[in-house]
């Protein structure tokens, strides 16, 4: 009964549900009970190094290469279930897929084609999608003119002339300018207010941060982590950290004990004047500046103040300096990056 009602919850569901995907090449597993669910109005930013899986999970869903096992449900329908299923996706390829020497417009008119579109729709099909990435007024022109950023811009048109569901961008931005990336995201921010369910493979940070409502990050043909960017950072040692530079040096073990602080550690070994008779002295130990540091007050010493909440520790922190007697002279805070989270996670960068 349980099952019934599971598979019927999924027939039912809107965007893309992919379950326990399998892919292997003989004894070797590239893909491993991969699961990825995508709700309409949402971005899925798909992460992992080059090797992971990434490329082989998209194409299990586009149903370019057959899964070994596991399923895919767009809006509802199994992907097994032939053209019209699969129609209801739109791949943006990693490698441009166009016809130089024909004109934008007739490229679209020509995929479109291929989706069955004909007369009225199909025309304004076309008028849509090449308003919506800017290139209306370049129309008649061949993408052999164009810039790669144009190009990218064209494919995204191509993908959407069919007026897909499911939207899979993989790697769209690589290779173009900063502007070209930016009106990229500008597309991708309306056709989520739009509704469509989009996954997004980058091997770009600071792309996944800015656009993804959710990450999924793969290692090895698994999927090692799946949630939002704020509930993963929870799994950081220090997802929010304060920097404080002070003239001396706070007792740590009790800074350690201040609410809403998880650790405190030196950042920076304090520095002392400079005293040539000191630095004669082959028999001087760092502790030995430290101390004479403290006890002289001719230090600047930083301090890295790990916090469970940023917004509401750091106040904590700093009065509690003050009442120490502690001097700040600068203040500085940070938060977890997707590039430390995937660092901590995998063991290695997202480009290596």
């Amino acid at each position: 009964m349980h099952n019934t009602r599971q598979a019927t919850a999924t027939q039912n569901a809107s965007g893309l549900i992919a379950t326990n995907l399998e892919k292997r090449y003989g004894d070797r597993h590239v893909v491993s009970n991969v699961s990825i669910t995508v709700k309409p109005g949402e971005i899925v930013g798909l992460l992992g190094p080059n090797g992971a899986g990434k490329t082989t999970t998209v194409s299990m869903i586009c149903g370019i290469v057959e899964a070994d096992s596991g399923s895919v449900f767009i809006a509802g329908m199994d992907t097994n279930d032939g053209f019209a299923t699969k129609r209801r996706i739109g791949l943006v390829p990693q490698d441009l897929a166009l016809y130089e020497n024909l004109s934008a417009l007739q490229n679209l008119e020509l995929f479109g084609a291929l989706y069955g579109l004909s007369g009225d729709l199909l025309k304004s099909r076309t008028v849509e999608a090449l308003a919506l990435v800017g290139l209306s007024d370049r129309a008649k022109d061949k993408p052999a003119t164009f810039s790669g950023g144009m190009k990218r811009r064209l494919n995204i048109a191509i993908t959407l002339v069919h007026d897909p569901e499911v939207l899979i961008l993989d790697e769209p931005t690589v290779g173009i300018d900063p502007q070209s990336r930016n009106a990229i995201f500008d597309n991708l921010e309306t056709l989520k207010a739009h509704g469509k369910a989009i996954i997004y493979t980058t091997h770009y940070m600071e792309e996944a941060e800015r656009l993804c409502d959710r990450i999924v990050i793969m290692d090895h043909g698994k999927v090692i982590a799946s949630d939002s960017l704020a509930n993963l950072y929870k799994q950081l040692p220090a997802s929010q950290t304060l920097e404080i530079e002070c003239d001396n040096l706070p007792d740590l073990a009790a800074l350690r004990k201040v609410e809403g602080v998880t650790d405190a550690v030196l950042a920076s070994v304090p520095a002392v004047k400079p005293d040539a008779n000191r630095n004669a002295d082959p028999d001087h130990e760092p502790q030995a500046d430290q101390t004479m540091a403290k006890a002289v007050n001719q230090t600047t010493s930083k301090i890295k103040i790990s916090l469970n909440d940023l917004s509401t520790d750091a106040a904590k922190v700093l009065v509690w300096l003050g009442v120490q007697g502690i001097r700040v002279n600068r203040v500085s805070s940070g938060r977890a990056n997707l590039e430390s989270l995937f660092l901590t996670l995998t063991g290695r960068q997202l480009r290596d």
